[in-house]
């Protein structure tokens, strides 16, 4: 019998050099909150459920990557991933896979809005979850109601505490500042980092909103957002990484202690595009290059079709080498994706 011959193993790496190793994927296009700058009240169609790619295609996608791709970071995201059935099940699944070249876990994590984070936080830790990003864009409970459309600030803060409780480290607060809305709680949401020992982390409000009034005047900028934090905080720059965030420690914590730090994500005025390693799954299996991307490819129906773990691979590659160089937001040639956050899994 012949030797079994060594998988091929593929570098996804775009026109600008950038190697594409961290993997988003939409579990679910549903959620339980409709938030103002994410989806509509109503009227939103959802993806029927035979759509959606099941565990076991979410499995097999990813496993190629992580095996013949070299990626080693992997994000669940919705929509709400957490109203996604058995959601622990495709934790425990993926949390099996390992990182070809070092033959560590790779790492998972998941964004989730937290209103029901309190009855599966144990059993998304137990499954091999370890980090958490928690979406909360207001600490008063009026504005809360208005931007989310529902009454679950006090539930949203107690599957905070319960992701502490359950071991996430870091737990991650995502705050996405609107001028307008809630660009005045700089402060109150630094403090609560400190309190509970969470890493609040500031987003600029991006066009991807689903009543689709965005403007440049309504974005926190990173300077304005530093100016109002050292009104109240002391706090100076952090090593960045290859994180998104940029990070800002508090001289009066010990370095790398739960709370000791915040960061901000300044998607439009100053846009880190030149290092993104990032690519998005949507629910129903559109794998896309970039959060702004306008095209992509339909891994579902390759699978569905019978395709191959090879034909899945240079579908794949072919994606990312069609990624821009930026998303150019601001600029005369930025045009708007078609679907909102949601539908994206931001």
């Amino acid at each position: 019998m012949p030797l079994d011959q060594p998988e091929q193993q593929t570098v996804l790496v775009d026109k600008f050099d950038r190697v594409h190793s961290d993997l988003r994927i939409s579990v679910t296009d549903r959620c339980n909150f409709r938030c103002a700058y994410c989806m509509p009240e109503e009227g939103m169609t959802w993806v029927d459920r035979a759509d959606l790619l099941s565990f076991e295609e979410i499995e097999r996608i990813t496993a190629l990557l992580v095996n013949r791709a070299g990626v080693s970071s992997v994000r669940l995201t919705g929509g709400e991933p957490t109203i996604r059935a058995r959601l622990p099940l495709l934790v425990a699944k993926l949390s099996k896979l390992r990182v070809r070249a070092t033959g560590d876990p790779i790492d998972i994590s998941m964004t989730t809005n937290g209103a029901t984070l309190a009855l599966i936080a144990d059993d998304l830790y137990q499954a091999g979850l370890r980090r958490l990003n928690v979406s909360l864009d207001t600490l008063d409970s009026e504005r809360f109601l208005e931007l989310t459309r529902r009454d679950e600030l006090t539930r949203v803060l107690e599957g905070i505490d319960a992701a502490v409780e359950a071991g996430f480290s870091p737990v991650k607060v995502n705050a996405v500042l609107m001028r307008g809305i809630n660009h005045d709680e700089v402060s109150r949401f630094l403090q609560l980092g400190r309190d509970k020992g969470v890493t609040i982390r500031f987003i600029e409000f991006m066009p991807l909103d689903a009543q689709g009034e965005w403007t440049e005047e309504r974005v926190v900028s990173r300077a304005e957002i530093l100016e109002q934090a050292a009104a109240d905080f002391d706090f100076e720059p952090l090593e960045r990484g290859s994180s998104p965030a940029e990070r800002f420690g508090y001289r009066d914590a010990s370095p790398g202690s739960p709370g000791s730090e915040f960061g901000i994500i300044a998607s439009v005025t100053e846009p880190f595009c030149e290092s993104c390693d990032r690519m998005r799954l949507s629910a129903e299996g559109q794998l896309r290059n970039c959060l702004f991307g306008l095209d992509h490819v339909d891994l579902r129906d390759i699978m569905r079709n019978g395709g191959s773990d090879d034909e899945l691979l240079a579908a794949v590659a072919g994606e990312v080498d069609r990624k821009w160089a930026g998303h150019a937001i601001g600029q005369v040639h930025f045009i708007r994706p078609s679907k909102s956050m949601s539908q994206l899994g931001g």
